[in-house]
């Protein structure tokens, strides 16, 4: 009935008489104002700064509002061109408050347990062209309109922070924002519709309150004036990071009521918003995990208004608003055909909270809100049961401290701390309950009175304290402190005042009291008093009988407190000659006198010294002090009153009163009881380490004590027993093992101690204390009594369970061991030390004898996991670590021969970091998978025999993962990283089925399934022992479920014919076929049942059947399999005349995603990440005397997709290399390049005369769009450009007749366009609702094609009338056998079949004229990404890097006669291994011969007859560093950060040999001079590596000469001197070695430029200056923009500086990292002058003068430069930009010409020595250049050509000290 008086709504600013000031209050600059357009008066709050200038409601934040409504409505407008900021304090169920805010001035989605913030977004946009987080945050725009908020409290609270909403307790309004009302409601209203609307079209709406609405024109719409924003929407379920809005134009002349709330969800201008929102939340791919707080959930649009419109292509601009937050819904106006936006969830994973300050976690798992609803027989699995773990048992104590522990009222239960778990165990059973919520270590704990309510404290720099209801386990309360580091807490008797102490952050000692007296009735928690004081304090009580009064104690003082008046003063206790004590522990007498005042009582307090003072707390004086000695110098029996004597007491830690005696705890390990008048001990226990802390039970029969060592237990004074309750490690739990007999856990730790654990009782049963050495590894024999534990120093013992001895000793290693495992059949032994041996031992025998041990093979990195040695379950193989962490070997687990070694630092093709290995462990031996995780935070499946790498999981984990463990059946894999543990269902192969579980305060080291399956074990601060819920017969009914419902079987009819139903079986499952290499008595196959011949309805004429493309996260169920769409003409940008697109759908509804991750498939097309941007000017040469022209292209572009083709009949071969299409004649070598494209060329398709080539490019950096380029061959010319496709093209194809031309996005644009092949109109345009993978036309059919994607096949047919086109689609499902697979390859072959690949390697056979699979085998370990067929021969390639020849043959005759087949059989011809996964392929018509692409950058000609792979075109994967030439320039060499140096043949540009070097980036080359290579078996190449050593090669002999280590660091440039002799080299720390080619000896080390890397070292002819100096020149450049000049004579051993150039840059440059390289270079054609060109004041060439010490000249340019060479032919520079352009610049004629053709910035620009070719490289690609215009009889030595008339010089030579304005000259 409380709630009564707000219904139906309620008027907050009228409720709280805001115009008076009573009950709200105002500050800063607030007023009331009249706005025009409401007619009326609002607030006008404005200011600087927000947080000064607001309204809050109510007057105070501790009165609550009470406000009980669901939905509170804002009325308000942001202030143009300002910020604002609203905070609502929202109270819960369980009396937690809320922050929920919202604000323009938030830049990203925050969320803590008490805190959500929304970012609120503006955004002034036309069509998507902004569309980076940053251009979209900020002050509101100009124009704003009033807006109605509705918060949906109640799902903003569930869906964030899973609590329940109870009412509103406070509400805020800052700065700078216009409000006109509050109002809360239990109701959903609606502006758009009125009264009688609602009646006349009986719409289930709740029309405004008149009162609550705005005013409307007569005659108008509300929609058309204001803006309606609900956050969240009422059917959402799911998380968003802003409440947003966007404006959409309406149409004024249409009014049906009726189609008010009609759902519509394909709309252009709607999925152009959500792909822009998404590009907004989530700027790197969305299944990277999120970091301590969610940051990265979806935003949705809303839309309303007016729309400002300009066209770009067939895209419309708009303008919006966003206020950012969750599933926001806005109605539009009626004539709009209120349009409501349903974005499902994006595949993102689950948000860990680990701020220790901030996070709360109120239940010990975090589950992964990752529920998919499928369409079309989609589907995906969610993991069940859900939580699949529960928490049994935590073996353990302490954690912070071991000080606290607890008895509740009745003495039934202990209450103790176990790092961040609160423990309540059962004294009588044993059982524990959990209080879980902390996310750092507990600091303290108190009980008030009666035990029902409980407080404990957490570490970290804001701890937090939560209060508890005892019995229910329910945390009531949860509040930040103020205090750094809580350290005691106190509760008073009747619970309603708790006390505090810590540390400020300046390190006072502070001190809170709290009124918790209505926290148990859903009150709050507040202040009552606090002060700081200068005494140290170690203990606190407040005492009994008086909720004011409370006693501290510590270092040389004892105080008592009272709160009087809102202040808390204290009163220091006189202690005389006691004043420099430290007091420990004290203690209020118990007990009520009749003839004493309450606080007439006796205080007891204890003292590190051993002294114990009585003090009367009403007099505040002392009664008496005792001190404890040592029993010998101090006997227990004596009887009179110990007195102060000398030497050195026990120190007491604690004491604890009852009405009968006094206990103590101490130092030197003993539990003692007194009586009261401290004559005698009466009872003491001893301990194994010092007592931390005693309490009496409230029967005062038990004392409670805990060690510091983690023992907890009590002594009975009855029976005078003592009963251990709980032991634990003193340290970090290192590693552990399991016993499956017995139920036995083993542990060691760092506190030197080796623990044995009952797993059933969770007591401890043996403990092994080693004192010099700490225990490492552990392992149990699996059919002895036996265990084995490996130390620090190397030892291995193996001790007896039986007798608790220690059996055998072996020392074998000399360094730390890192591994120790048994076999399963426990015949062989391995153990593992840091120093990289393996020893294998003979567990067969009594002593277990050592039968092999090898050196160097396992890791001896320290950082790994505990599994690095791991044996699979028949005890065949070993595995592990080694012998570097990029390694994984496998051996014989009998013999320790070495089978298998794969190197997993090379498997992630894309990225250049190396990857390390940390954890390993096998699955079942059936599935012949070997698990690694490794550092990049993956967790890789390796196939055992081949090493290749089957799948991958990536962001397991925020940090590498830490452990592995899988289960016996291989159905859930257990990860840990920090200090959560996830449960995955491995089975499904994609990174979103799992839970995540916490509990741990520390990094969990190690995690495991117990031999039954029915727990996990996982160990770090503390054990815990966890149930494991999804037992076998749990998971087989109910792990998986399926959405949606499976498409009917097109043979499913009545006379469906069977045939082979022995064989085949009645669920009609496709035969299944493991095919081995074979040439003779190839494997049978089965037959099965065949559906007949004719099959009526698989394509539909009907266009009633309905349509469904879609198939992933939609909301509807597809109820049959035969689908129809009616398509008209589409208007496009390029297509003409007017039309439309129409999807019949049967029920007017189209659902859409906007899952856009990317799918388990290699296939789709990733442009490479470029930090470089488009030109925005070029300067293109006059009358097109182009002085270079583009000569070759060095590489092919393994990043690409399908992106080569050739026609083996007219000789048609074209590849691209970045953005370029090179057209190649394979006979003469030569190419034309077809330039055109602004990014990288995803894929080519060239028509079946090969006369038209189509290429297609992506959208880049979102400046430049996508593109489809159209190209006449024989001309070499560009016909068309078509733009459709938003993102990237994936693939694309002709018909044979050449008449249609298709083009398919990939996993983001998801759009199929079908084109005319003769205008390149489009025709028509589909989006489907999740990915698809490839797409082929029917080669004996035009009208026919099929697509592939994510678990089905789409056969699509197409019939055309005029300019309409009926499409009959049919969409069938992989059978339920094959799994939830992704199609990512097709094929036709003859008729009627089809072939299509999985990403699991199975290739499945289909009968295009039933549309059925009818077979399918096993054809590769991963991916068939390519499948090409002609006749009875198919070729397949894969990620696995094989292409195969299969013989399929026998697949129409099993087709056509079943089991009566005289064959029978598919067998793989030939395969070959190449470098890289198959990316593009095409062979001839009888599959003889081909060309074949990689990932590696590899065209393979392929030769099936000859069984030969001939490489055809290569490059660099990675970047390439440096060009360097022959003095013949009969070849030049090149080097990347892959580790490779490649020699090739100038003529040819043909690789002629390359030098590898693993795991290292070669970033500099030299090639010997003429001088010292002038003959031609002595060509010498020196290069330059990541680890600083410097390898010299023979390019004759094709060998290493020398390697020499000169540098600690990466070198980054290198150069011969002159005349050979020597090598001069610069690392990245600015140090200048020289080295001796012959010797390897380094000469010299100049560190003149130390600090700053060296850019360029460059050597000149030996030269005689008139300085004095003779010898030869060569320069140094640096980072910091300096170049040292420097004249050597190497001979003599002398090295003279000769010049230093200092030049200046920008005080605050714009560009603030990744700074332009400064480099410099002797000028050719004029001896004494330098060029230079780097970052600095203008971007500009700069010409100094060695002879007049100046800059003598300025050329400026476009950009800043960031490569540069000079030809040595003629007055040529040549530069390269960031901006992927190179300039050339004629110094003579002062012309400039601009190239492109980059796809990069030209990071690498190289002339020939003749000057006659110029080399220039951008990341791989390597373009070269014919420089036009030299003259024949060019001379390469170089000519002092003046720039200009020589100035003349001034004044003597002293005046070339003076300091330029740009440049410093040093002499």
């Amino acid at each position: 009935m409380a709630r009564v008086w707000q219904h139906p709504f309620l008027n907050v600013f009228k409720h709280l008489k805001v115009e008076e000031w009573k009950r709200s209050t105002k500050e800063g600059d607030v007023t009331t104002v009249m706005d025009k357009t409401l007619k009326g008066t609002v607030y006008r709050i404005r200011g600087a700064i927000p947080a000064g200038n607001f309204i809050q409601l109510p007057k105070t934040s501790t009165q609550s509002l009470g406000l009980t409504g669901r939905y509170l409505y804002l009325l308000f407008r942001p202030i143009p061109m300002k910020y604002f900021v609203v905070h609502l304090d929202v109270t819960t169920e369980d009396s937690q408050v809320i922050r929920i805010s919202f604000s323009n001035l938030f830049k990203e989605f925050k969320s803590t347990s008490t805190w959500l913030q929304f970012p609120f977004i503006y955004e002034e946009t036309t069509g998507l062209a902004k569309t980076s987080k940053t251009d979209l945050i900020g002050a509101a725009p100009r124009c704003v309109r009033w807006t109605c908020l509705q918060l949906d409290l109640q799902v903003i609270l569930m869906l964030y922070l899973n609590r329940r909403y109870s009412h509103i307790k406070t509400i805020k309004l800052c700065a700078n924002q216009l409000v006109k009302n509050i109002y809360t409601s239990d109701l959903s209203f609606d502006p758009g519709v009125t009264l009688s609307e609602v009646r006349q079209a009986k719409l289930a709406l709740n029309p405004m309150p008149r009162e609550m609405s705005f005013p409307i024109p007569k005659g108008e719409k509300w929609h058309d004036h204001y803006i309606f924003i609900r956050f969240p929407t009422d059917d959402s379920q799911m998380l968003h990071d802003s409440v947003q809005n966007c404006l959409r134009h309406t149409s004024r002349s249409q009014e049906p009521v009726q189609q008010f709330l009609q759902p519509v969800t394909d709309s252009r201008a709607i999925q152009d918003r959500v792909s822009l929102i998404q590009q907004i939340t989530s700027p790197m791919a969305w299944l990277h995990r999120a970091s301590s707080v969610q940051k990265t959930i979806p935003e949705i649009n809303l839309t309303s208004g007016d729309l400002e419109t300009s066209h770009l292509g067939d895209q419309k601009g708009y303008r919006k608003g966003v206020l950012a937050g969750g599933d926001a819904t806005i109605t539009c106006a009626a004539n709009d055909g209120g349009i409501d936006v349903y974005v499902h969830k994006l595949g993102k994973g689950p948000t860990i909270l680990e701020d220790s300050g901030l996070g709360e976690i109120a239940n010990p798992r975090l589950t992964k809100s990752e529920t998919i609803s499928i369409k079309n027989s989609s589907r995906h699995r969610c993991l069940l049961p859900d939580p699949i773990l529960k928490l049994k048992g935590v073996i353990g104590f302490g954690g912070c401290s071991t000080k606290w522990a607890l008895w509740s009222k009745d003495g039934s239960y202990l209450v103790y701390p176990c790092h961040a778990v609160i423990v309540a165990l059962i004294v009588e059973t044993g059982e524990q309950r959990f209080f879980i919520g902390h996310t750092d270590k507990v600091s303290s704990l108190t009980f008030n009175g009666n035990s029902t309510l409980l407080a404990s404290s957490q570490m970290g720099l804001l701890s937090m304290v939560r209060l508890w209801n005892f019995e229910t386990g329910k945390c009531l309360s949860i509040f930040k402190t103020q205090i750094h580091s809580l350290c005691f807490l106190s509760f008073s008797y009747s619970g309603a005042v708790l006390c505090g102490i810590g540390k400020d952050r300046h390190g006072k000692t502070m001190l809170v009291v709290w009124n918790t007296a209505s926290v148990s009735h859903g009150g709050e928690v507040t202040v009552l008093a606090k002060a700081h004081t200068d005494v140290d304090i170690q203990a606190l009580k407040i005492a009994f009988f008086d909720d004011t009064r409370m006693v501290s104690c510590g270092r040389d003082n004892i105080r008592l407190w009272r709160i009087r008046g809102g202040t808390l003063r204290s009163c220091p206790v006189n202690l005389g000659e006691y004043h420099a004590l430290e007091f420990t522990d004290l203690a209020f007498e118990e007990g009520l006198v009749a003839n004493r005042e309450p606080e007439d009582r006796t205080l007891f307090v204890c003292s590190r010294s051993g002294h114990i003072l009585e003090i009367n707390y009403k007099n505040v004086t002392i009664q008496n002090a005792r001190r404890l000695l040592p029993s010998l110098t101090q006997p227990v029996h004596r009887k009179e009153k110990q007195t102060f004597n000398s030497g050195p007491g026990i120190a007491i830690n604690s004491i604890s009163i009852s009405s009968t005696f006094c206990a103590m705890g101490s130092e030197d390990g003993y539990l003692r009881l007194w009586p009261l008048d401290f004559s005698s001990v009466f009872l003491e226990a001893e301990h194994e380490g010092a007592v931390s802390s005693v309490c009496i039970s409230p029967d005062g029969l038990r004392v409670l004590s805990t060690t510091s060592t983690g023992n907890l237990g009590f002594l009975d004074i009855q029976s005078r027993g003592y009963s251990t309750l709980v032991r634990s490690h003193a340290d970090l739990i290192l590693a552990f093992a399991i016993e499956e007999h017995r139920k036995q856990l083993a542990t060691v730790s760092q506190d030197n101690t080796i623990r044995i654990w009952d797993l059933v009782t969770m007591q401890q049963l043996y403990d092994f204390t080693t004192t010099e050495e700490t225990p490492c590894a552990i392992t149990f024999h699996p059919t002895q009594q036996v265990f084995i534990c490996g130390f620090s120093n190397g030892v291995v013992r193996s001790f007896s369970l039986v007798a608790s001895d220690l059996l055998v000793e072996y020392k074998q290693h000399r360094g730390a061991v890192t591994g120790l495992t048994v076999s399963p059949d426990g015949n062989y032994m391995y153990s593992s030390c840091s120093q990289g041996v393996l020893a294998l031992y003979n567990c067969s025998t009594p002593k277990y004898n050592v039968l092999r041990m090898l050196s160097n093979v396992v890791c001896q990195n320290a950082e790994l996991g505990t599994n690095i040695l791991v044996v699979n379950e028949d005890s065949s193989l070993l595995a592990f670590v080694g012998p570097s962490k990029y390694t994984v070997t496998i051996m014989d687990a009998s013999s320790l021969d070495e089978l298998l070694r794969i190197d997993i630092s090379i498997l992630d093709l894309e990225s250049t970091k190396l990857d390390s290995a940390l954890d390993i462990c096998f699955a079942p031996v059936s599935s012949g998978h070997l698990l690694v995780s490794t550092s990049s935070n993956k967790v890789l499946v390796l196939d055992v025999k081949t090493g290749c790498l089957i799948r991958q999981l990536s962001n397991v984990h925020q940090i590498a993962c830490s452990a592995l463990a899988l289960s016996k059946d291989g159905q859930f894999l257990l990860t840990t990283g920090d200090r959560a543990i996830k449960v995955w269902d491995f089975q499904v192969k994609f990174n979103t089925s799992f839970q995540v579980f916490i509990g741990h305060s520390e990094p969990v080291q190690g995690v495991a399934f117990t031999p039954d399956q029915q727990h996990i074990i996982s160990v770090g601060d503390a054990i815990f022992i966890w149930d494991f819920l999804a037992t076998p017969e749990k998971t087989t009914k109910s792990s998986v479920h399926w959405s949606g419902e499976s498409s009917l079987s097109p043979a499913t009819g009545p006379n469906i014919e069977k045939i082979g139903d022995a064989a085949f079986g009645i669920n009609e499952v496709p035969r299944r076929l493991i095919p081995v290499p074979s040439l003779a008595s190839p494997p049978h196959l089965d037959i099965s049942s065949m559906p007949p011949e004719r099959n009526h309805g698989v394509f539909s004429e009907s266009d009633d059947e309905g349509i469904c493309l879609k198939s992933c996260i939609a909301g509807m169920t597809q109820k049959a399999s035969e689908l129809s769409v009616h398509v008209e003409k589409k208007v496009d940008g390029n297509a003409s005349g007017p039309g439309k697109i129409k999807l019949d759908t049967g029920n007017d509804r189209i659902v859409e995603s906007q899952n856009n991750v990317r799918p388990d498939s290699y296939k789709h097309f990733i442009a490479r990440f470029k930090a470089s941007t488009l030109p925005k000017k070029i300067s293109f040469p006059n009358n097109n005397c182009e002085r270079l022209r583009l000569k070759a292209v060095v590489g092919y572009n393994g990043n690409g997709r399908g992106n080569m083709v050739w026609r083996p009949d007219t000789g048609f071969f074209a590849y691209t290399c970045g953005c370029v299409i090179v057209v190649e004649d394979l006979h003469s070598g030569s190419q034309q390049h077809w330039l055109g494209h602004p990014e990288e060329i995803s894929t080519l398709a060239v028509r079946h005369d090969a006369q038209v080539l189509a290429s297609a490019s992506g959208w880049g950096d979102k400046n430049s769009r996508c593109q489809i380029r159209i190209w006449d061959v024989p001309e070499g010319t560009c016909l068309k450009v078509l733009f459709h496709h938003e993102t990237e093209v994936q693939a694309m194809a002709y018909s044979q007749n050449n008449r249609l031309f298709i083009t398919l996005g990939d996993y983001s644009d998801r759009t199929i366009a079908l084109w005319n092949a003769f205008t390149y109109e489009l025709m028509s345009s589909t989006r489907f609702m999740e990915p698809v993978h490839e797409v082929a036309f029917n080669p004996f059919s035009a009208n026919e094609l099929a697509c592939v994607g994510q678990g089905a096949i789409t056969f699509w047919l197409m019939k055309q009338w005029g300019a309409d086109i009926n499409l009959q689609v049919h969409r069938v499902p992989v059978p339920e056998e094959i799994g939830p697979v992704e199609l990512t390859s097709i094929c036709y072959s003859i008729i009627p079949l089809l072939y299509s690949g999985t990403n699991t390697g199975q290739i499945c056979v289909w009968d295009i004229s039933t549309n059925r699979c009818f077979m399918t085998w096993e054809a590769d370990e991963g991916e068939i990404g390519i499948l090409l067929c002609s006749g009875n021969r198919l070729v397949s390639g894969s990620n696995t890097k094989r292409i195969r020849l299969w013989a399929v043959g026998a697949v129409q005759e099993l087709r056509l006669k079943g089991s009566s087949a005289r064959s029978s059989s598919v067998f793989m011809e030939q395969e070959m291994t190449l470098d890289g996964a198959v990316v593009s392929a095409s062979f001839d018509d009888s599959m003889d011969m081909g060309i074949v692409g990689t990932t590696a950058g590899t065209l393979w000609y392929i030769n099936w007859a000859e069984r030969t792979n001939i490489r055809l075109i290569s490059g660099h994967k990675n970047k390439v560093n440096e060009v360097t030439f022959s003095p013949t320039e009969s070849h030049c060499a090149t080097c990347g950060d892959d580790g490779s140096v490649r020699v090739w043949s100038l003529a040819s540009m043909e690789l002629v040999v390359q030098f590898q070097v693993l795991n290292q980036s070669c970033l500099c080359l030299a090639w010997s001079p003429s001088a010292h290579s002038s003959r031609t078996d002595h060509q010498q190449v020196v290069a330059g590596y990541s680890d600083g050593t410097i390898r010299v090669f023979s390019i004759s002999r094709t060998e290493m000469e020398l390697k020499i280590h000169p540098h600690p660091v990466a070198l980054t440039a290198i150069s011969f001197s002159v005349d050979g002799q020597i090598i001069i080299s610069g690392d990245k720390d600015g140090i200048v070695a020289v080295s001796s080619p012959r010797t390897g000896i380094t000469l010299r080390l100049l560190d003149d430029h130390k600090g700053s890397p060296i850019t360029v070292i460059q050597s000149k002819n030996r030269e005689y200056y008139d300085f004095g100096l003779e010898g030869e020149l060569w320069l140094a450049a640096s980072a910091d923009r300096r170049v040292s000049v420097w004249a050597s004579d190497w001979l003599r051993d002398k090295c003279e500086l000769v010049d230093w150039l200092s030049f200046p840059a920008p005080t605050n440059p714009k560009i603030t990292t990744n700074l332009p390289p400064s480099l410099a270079a002797f000028c050719p054609w004029n001896s004494s002058m330098l060029i230079y060109v780097g970052f600095g004041l203008k971007e500009e060439v700069l010409f100094y003068s060695l002879h007049q010490k100046q800059v003598v000249e300025r050329i400026p340019l476009s950009y800043f430069a960031t490569s540069l060479c000079l030809s040595p032919g003629s007055s040529l520079i040549a530069i390269g930009y960031c901006e992927r352009l190179l300039r050339l610049i004629d110094c003579m004629s002062k012309t400039e010409q601009d190239f492109v053709g980059h796809n990069d910035a030209v990071h690498l620009c190289r002339f020939t020595p003749s000057g006659q070719l110029l080399f220039t490289a951008a990341y791989n690609e390597i373009l070269v250049w014919e420089v036009l215009g030299l003259g024949a009889a060019a001379s390469r030595e170089p000519k002092n050509i003046p720039l200009r008339p020589q100035p003349h010089r001034l004044g003597s030579s002293g005046d070339l000290s003076v300091q330029f304005a740009d440049l410093t000259v040093a002499q």
